[in-house]
């Protein structure tokens, strides 16, 4: 027998070859010539000693071969000659008939699944008090704006920085509120928005994780922001019961006296309800209004002599040209007076915070925030360019300061002008005056018209951001509670009255607010606060940018004058405002954050929004599919995507643990179910168990998918899910499905079906995996009483719990591409697997088992595959044991035609009438082959009785050939009275190389 001659072989295997391929060969590299071994070559092009044929090693002559090196070489290989195993086709295909394809379209009726935001509120609507845009967003949102720092520290500002960079930070501070107004706009013409602010618009764009994190410490920052602007207005109390020495105790308690019994009577304010909060919050406005109109009136009323010594002369040309340039002292810089401006421009989301309370939120939200931000931006402009024109940076403050030219006087620098204006200021060029706008913080009460009412002015900004606080604070926080992500805080979602009131929010609030001004001092953890709004304005510009990139078509914004790239700008402008403002408070809050966002990622609320987050992901994986479609297969890239065919949820749990082991971190794994029945009947139940089920995985944490069909029969059902599961490259190539231990009482057309899947995996070119265990995989009631019962108890739910030590036998008896063997080494990487050990059992042949051993542990090494032991058997073609036999006869005599003692009519009535029946002939014909199982059986027994799981290749029945009764016969004697066993095949393509 030489490489171009062939070996001996019975005539029908000739014939088969002949007539299988049409008088051709599916394969071209493969010899069209009888059943014989593949031709190996050195590389000196000496032909080696071609090896005996397989008769030798198994008993009977097959195209199957034994797992060789040279199948996995590449072709051009300086090592040695590519050789070429037959396909599966060879293997499989029917003689002379080409099988119709079965193509079975089962449509599913998805239902949508329930959207929880579209639902209509649940809360009792009537007699509830609604704002409209003006009093529900435009007041709040200005009186937020218009804070303290208008009064006391714009004309320091403007000092430090001159009038020309004094416009850039205010214009600066505007741009960044203004991309967050557009953001915002945006985010909320985008469906309805409902209670909760900042915090609902976030969580519902980027998801509960951000929205989660934020919503927290954006409703600790208001609670702890109403404390900084009470004590801000107890400070100025203080200072005037200071003037009239009537401080009570001391400066620092009396400020904690004046802040506490203020900041009852604003919940006072607060619990009574919106409508009177609202009816404060107008009040304050037009004190506030007065106060600023009071300060444009004093400007052009002229300066007394008093006034100018403290450097107010009314608008002057040189005064304005001397202020335009920036002089900044005492260690200051652009960023750090930009850092002190900036949370003036903050609390543009006090319209926002009760979108639960406006009438038309969508509608609301933009005009008014965006007005607010412009109507206060001109506002700080106009009154610090007055303050610039009108005020001298430096001022003694003595009427004594006017210049008597007849004593020479000269002035330099920020004094110059003074001189001019006769008044000498010079002595601030010594030392430090108390007047002008570096040096006085009551600037504009020295502008202004009539001076009371600028404290009046403070009283009320003060106040008014109090107020917006102490209602924002527990609406957000009532909100956050409501969607249940921290569940310990539930206790705080409770509403009160027609509007539902957060009256425990209040409470909380008070009890945070009283904490902090009892400090007294906040200094500290102010820059924090600030920080804590800015991240709540980056992640607002972020969820725009973020929702727009996501092109979801459910992003169909009312506010269309928003870009994404500029909602980009926004969110990187607001995180470099927080490092300018403070850089270890920036940490802080992006610390807790993340932290918070952790803790929400962990637990996994029971929550789905259709946030962009979900959209990009989905982006994202189309993308990757899209561009993994352009990718070749190559064999290092080979990766097990295993399509688990439950047939019903009893098998589910021991498939999908073993097949989970083999997928997870490699590739994809998909559980299938097949209804069967009446479209009409099983749609229904198809489309309930899709969720269902896909739900049991996410709790069981197995990184699967789920897929069902509903077809007419269970064959065509599996026909639809081979053919249609996976997307692009991300297709099943393996099928993976448990024993059916029924099939002597399942009845012909239940055991046609069985086979027939694995006859449509073999002609879709699926690797194949058949799990057997000894009690079945019957398991529902098991896993009914999961909780009562220890795992350990039933086999089949063994592969769940880590593994102890043993090992993995591997039959590798025919050579498949590998999947054989790959299957089992990702079982050793697996931490459950990890204390068990690989062994490899080969079939060899008579006489040369050591160079057998020799030549498949090169092969493993090759493949960097350990073993703890290879085992070579060449006494496979040994009959079995009688005893065995009998075994095997008793179980297939059920199903024989015995057709030997009867007439030829007879017997071609009976296999009309029974043609799934087992003949003598087809007994006859494939003896050895069948003995061969049965002797397999008993070297199972013999070696692999102790191992943890034992993997055998599995036998091929030809098509139309092998009936389907002697086929499972095979299968059922060679896994009997085993360990947990899986059957594999691959489908004859590498799927291991020993290439870098």
């Amino acid at each position: 027998c030489n490489h171009r001659t062939a070996c001996a072989s019975p005539s029908t295997f000739l014939m088969e070859r002949f007539n299988s391929n049409k008088g051709g060969h599916i394969n071209s590299a493969y010899d069209s010539n009888l059943d014989e071994p593949p031709v190996y070559e050195e590389t000196n092009d000496d032909h080696r000693m071609v090896r005996p044929s397989v008769i030798s090693a198994f008993g009977h002559d097959t195209l199957d071969r034994v797992p060789h090196i040279d199948f996995y070489r590449n072709a051009g290989s300086m090592s040695g000659h590519r050789a070429v195993r037959p396909s599966l086709q060879e293997l499989h295909d029917v003689f002379q008939k080409v099988s119709e394809c079965r193509c079975v379209r089962c449509r599913s009726i998805g239902t949508p699944s329930d959207d929880l935001e579209s639902a209509a509120p649940t809360d009792d609507m009537t007699g509830m008090v609604k704002f409209g845009w003006i009093r529900g967003v435009l007041v709040r949102c200005m009186l937020n704006i218009w804070g303290v720092m208008l009064f006391i520290r714009l004309s320091w500002v403007f000092g430090q920085a001159g009038w020309g960079l004094g416009i850039v930070i205010i214009a600066l501070s505007c741009v960044v509120t203004t991309i967050t107004g557009i953001s915002m706009s945006a985010i909320c013409t985008n469906g309805v928005v409902r209670g909760g602010g900042a915090y609902y618009m976030i969580s519902r764009s980027l998801g509960p994780e951000f929205g989660g994190s934020i919503g927290l410490i954006f409703a600790f920052a208001n609670a702890v922001g109403v404390s900084m602007y009470v004590v801000g207005f107890a400070e100025t109390v203080v200072d005037l019961l200071k003037e009239h020495s009537a401080i009570m105790v001391d400066e620092m308690n009396d400020i904690r006296i004046i802040g506490c019994i203020t900041i009852v009577l604003l919940l006072g304010i607060s619990v009574a309800g919106m409508e009177w909060e609202a009816k404060a919050q107008i009040i304050l406005l037009v004190i506030l209004l007065v106060a600023i109109v009071n300060v444009f009136v004093g400007t052009v009323i002229p300066a007394t002599k008093e006034k100018k010594a403290q450097g107010f002369f009314n608008y002057r040309s040189k005064i304005f040209l001397e202020n335009f340039t920036p002089e900044f002292r005492d260690g200051e810089t652009f960023f750090s007076v930009f850092a002190i401006f900036f949370p003036a421009a903050t609390g543009i989301l006090a319209g926002a915070n009760i979108s639960g309370d406006l009438r038309d939120a969508q509608a609301a939200l933009p005009k008014g925030t965006l007005l607010a931000i412009l109507i206060t931006g001109l506002t700080y402009l106009a009154m610090a360019l007055c303050v610039a024109a009108t005020v001298v940076r430096d001022a003694t403050g003595n009427s004594s300061s006017i210049i008597n030219y007849t004593t020479p006087v000269i002035c330099n620098g920020s004094t110059a002008v003074a001189c001019e204006l006769g008044y000498d200021f010079s002595s601030c060029e010594v030392e430090k005056c108390k007047f002008g706008l570096m040096n006085n913080f009551q600037v504009m009460t020295l502008v202004s018209g009539f001076g009371p009412l600028i404290i009046a002015g403070t009283f009320s900004a003060t106040l008014s951001s109090a107020l917006a606080s102490l209602v924002s604070a527990p609406k957000v926080f009532q909100a956050l509670c409501k969607d249940n992500i921290y569940r310990a805080l539930h206790f705080f979602a409770k509403g009160h009255g027609k509007n539902n009131e957060p009256i425990r929010g209040y409470v909380l609030t008070f009890i945070i607010s009283v904490a902090f001004i009892l400090i007294g001092d906040l200094n500290t953890i102010a820059p924090i606060i600030s920080n804590f709004f800015l991240a709540s304005y980056a992640l607002i510009n972020f969820s725009c940018f973020h929702a727009s990139y996501a092109k979801s078509p459910g992003w169909r914004p009312a506010y269309k004058y928003y870009n994404m790239w500029t909602s980009l700008l926004g969110a990187l402008l607001c995180c470099v405002v927080m490092f300018v403002i403070n850089w270890w408070a920036a940490l802080l809050t992006y610390g807790i954050e993340f932290l918070l966002y952790i803790y929400v990622t962990v637990k996994k609320p029971d929550v789905n929004w259709g946030s962009s987050t979900q959209a990009v992901t989905f982006v994202s994986a189309v993308s990757n599919a899209l561009s993994l479609s352009g990718v070749e297969d190559h064999v290092k890239n080979f990766r097990p995507q295993i399509l688990v065919l439950t047939g019903s949820t009893r098998s589910r749990p021991a498939l999908l643990d073993l097949a989970h082991s083999f997928s997870k971190n490699y590739g994809l794994c998909i559980t299938c179910e097949v209804f069967v029945g009446p479209r009409s009947e099983t749609f229904e139940e198809m489309n309930n168990a899709m969720e269902k089920n896909q739900l049991w995985l996410k709790k069981k944490k197995r990184k699967a998918f789920y897929a069902a069909v509903a077809c007419d029969n269970f064959r065509e059902g599996t026909e639809s899910l081979l053919q249609a599961s996976g997307l692009g490259r991300m297709k099943p190539n393996t099928l993976m499905i448990g024993f059916k231990k029924n099939w002597r009482t399942a009845g012909a057309e239940a055991v046609q079906s069985y086979v027939g899947i694995l006859h449509d995996a073999f002609d879709f070119e699926y690797g194949t995996a058949m799990l057997r265990v000894n009690q079945g995989l019957d398991v529902s009631h098991i896993v009914e009483a999961e909780g009562q019962a220890p795992a350990s108890t039933y086999p089949c739910l063994q592969f769940k719990k880590k593994q102890p030590k043993g090992n993995i036998d591997v039959w590798w008896l025919f050579d498949d591409g590998g999947l054989t063997l790959l299957l089992p080494y990702i079982l050793t990487t697996r931490k459950k697997w990890k204390d068990c050990k690989m062994r490899i059992f080969i079939a060899g042949q008579p006489g040369r088992s050591d160079l057998d051993k020799e030549e498949m542990k090169g092969l493993l090494k090759k493949f960097r595959i350990n073993c703890s032991d290879i085992n070579v058997f060449d006494d496979l073609h040994t009959k079995p044991r009688s005893e065995s036999l009998k075994e095997l006869q008793e179980m297939i005599e059920p199903f024989r035609l015995h057709e030997g003692s009867k007439d030829p009519d007879q017997i071609r009535a009976l296999q009309k009438e029974q043609p799934w029946k087992i003949t003598d002939k087809e007994l006859s014909q494939f003896e050895e082959k069948t003995h061969l199982q049965v002797r397999l059986n008993e070297l199972l027994k013999e070696h692999s009785r102790s191992a943890n799981l034992i993997i055998v290749s599995m036998p091929i029945a030809r098509k139309e050939t092998i009936s389907d009764f002697l086929y499972m016969a095979w299968l059922d004697i060679l896994t009997k009275d085993l360990p947990p066993t899986l059957l594999i095949r691959g489908n004859h393509k590498s799927v291991l190389t020993f290439y870098s």
